[in-house]
């Protein structure tokens, strides 16, 4: 997950950077640090995203048309 999918993700849920703190368990200065670029853990960034995912939203890789995100498909 990329700073631009996390700031993706969040506007897309309607979610500010305390609402994803509080579904990731992390401080929100984690997730401002984040969407800044810096480095960090690559377990916090998974947990994270795994937040994201939980809520529904899907990752797409560079795959030529540039990064993004998407809701995903509701399993049946």
């Amino acid at each position: 997950m990329t700073p631009i999918q996390c700031k993706m993700a969040r506007v897309a849920l309607g979610w500010g950077t305390r609402d994803l703190a509080k579904n990731a368990s992390v401080s929100p200065d984690t997730i401002a640090r984040l969407e800044r670029g810096e480095r960090l853990r690559d377990s916090t960034v998974d947990v994270v995203q795994a937040a994201f995912e939980r809520a529904g939203i899907e990752f797409i890789p560079e795959n030529g048309g540039g990064v993004g995100v998407r809701f995903s498909k509701p399993k049946d």
